[in-house]
């Protein structure tokens, strides 16, 4: 074969992967690693305070920013719309 026979065809070729045993795969690695001790609902109430904490004691600025944000959609509306005291 001669370096001019390896021109690229100007058809489209049909590539496809078929990915889902590595997906399972790698599913099956992240449950092993989280362990049986794992409590998502326990992980979401912790993420839930943490946001609590990080929303609290706003000065004037930080609500009038978190409000703005919020109004935009950026930050989920939190509690009565007002960051935690």
């Amino acid at each position: 074969m001669s370096p001019d026979d390896r021109t690229p065809s100007p058809e489209p070729v049909d590539f496809a992967v078929d990915l889902t045993h590595h997906e399972m795969v790698r599913r099956a690695h992240v449950m092993d690693a989280l362990g049986p001790g794992w409590d998502p609902v326990e992980v979401l109430r912790g993420e839930e305070e943490a946001y609590d904490l990080l929303y609290s004691n706003l000065d004037a600025e930080q609500q009038r920013i978190y409000d703005t944000l919020v109004e935009a959609g950026v930050l989920p509306r939190r509690g009565d719309g007002r960051a935690a005291a």
